[in-house]
């Protein structure tokens, strides 16, 4: 039998640690070993016994989360998924902890909405899980399966062409763990006419507005979080806001992008697979697809839909990947044309648009 991924749960809110603790534990493949209420109980506990990952808490007493993380990817790292509330001031916190060697943010889970709480418990399981087979590094400068919707829950299969009345290029990009630092290397390396871009990165809602943000502050190219109709143009990068699914959309020459609500596709919203699917039908030939380092398959499918279609594929490698799960996927669907390191991708992108 498959040995249990070991869970750490690290929160003050003792609330929050028997919810979690009641969601981790639903699924077979996971074990919670232990809670603590701070960093400094949580520390006493590693000295004993050293979990596969933590989930901790940002803002706590005696110590922060921040701080706590420090410590860990300074001394022995484990994986860290962060598990932040909702608050702007939260949200830039926990994208900073990705840049000391977070694997992975969640939201705390509203007690007491059943929707919320069960897609939740995707979310938070497939996190813990993503983690335990990552490679953590500090960053510098048998339950019953849940069904897995696809694209068609959005925007249905279509065996019409894309339309051909213009040449304009357009890049759209899906990840996930290991993603948000994957895209900054990736966004920092483009010259500020590059092609319009498109970009899914599993993350929840209010956090993609300080993700995109801080980009938007280190990349020549302009970076923002896609709002409904927002045009797809040269020297900007559009990032799908959490919790909503992002399309591309075209009229006549322009790209622009459809926000919008619907169910968990590949168990995310937003979903790559949706939005590549959108790409396969509306750009075509004209798209290239990018697919970056992150648990499970979605995207996959989109990716392969948009090589049927002419677009032009790329898959981020394992050496480079933090978790190839994604782009493997992608991969052996052959829906990819060609495989390159991170650090490649960039200018392997603007060769091919110009």
């Amino acid at each position: 039998m498959k040995k249990k991924i070991k869970v750490l749960i690290v929160d003050d809110s003792s609330v929050v640690r028997q919810t979690l603790e009641e969601i981790l534990s639903s699924d077979p493949q996971i074990e919670v070993m232990d809670t603590a209420a701070d960093p400094i109980i949580a520390a006493e506990k590693i000295r004993h016994a050293i979990p596969d990952v933590i989930t901790l808490d940002v803002e706590m007493p005696r110590m922060d989360g921040i701080r706590f993380l420090r410590i860990i990817m300074s001394q022995h790292p484990i994986p860290v998924v962060m598990c932040s509330s909702l608050t702007e001031k939260g949200s830039a916190t926990a994208l900073e902890a990705l840049e000391y060697g977070a694997v992975e943010i969640i939201r705390k889970p509203r007690i007491g909405a059943k929707r919320f709480l069960e897609e939740s418990r995707i979310r938070i399981c497939d996190a813990v899980k993503a983690a335990s087979i990552a490679r953590p590094r500090q960053i510098t400068k048998s339950r019953k399966i849940e069904p897995k919707l696809t694209a068609d829950a959005v925007i249905p299969a279509t065996a019409s062409k894309a339309m051909t009345q213009t040449t304009e290029r357009v890049v759209v990009i899906g990840a996930s763990t290991g993603g948000t630092e994957a895209l900054r290397v990736f966004l920092e390396a483009l010259p500020i006419d590059s092609p319009g871009i498109v970009i899914v990165q599993h993350m929840p809602e209010h956090f993609t507005t300080a993700f995109a943000r801080r980009l938007d502050g280190i990349c020549r190219v302009s970076v923002k979080e896609a709002a409904d109709n927002d045009t797809a143009i040269r020297g900007r990068a559009l990032i799908a806001p959490g919790n909503r699914h992002t399309l591309l959309k075209r009229s006549g020459a322009r790209y622009y992008v459809e926000v919008k609500d619907g169910p968990l596709v590949c168990r995310h919203r937003p979903s790559v697979d949706v939005l590549f699917r959108s790409a396969a039908r509306y750009a075509g030939k004209n798209a290239v697809g990018v697919i970056m380092t992150g648990m499970g398959d979605d995207g996959a499918r989109g990716m392969t839909e948009m090589k049927d279609s002419g677009a032009f594929t790329i898959a981020q490698d394992e050496k480079t990947s933090v978790v190839f799960g994604m782009p493997n996927e992608a991969i052996k669907r052959g829906g990819v044309d060609i495989v390159l390191p991170l650090e490649q991708i960039a200018k392997e992108v603007i060769s091919i648009c110009r």
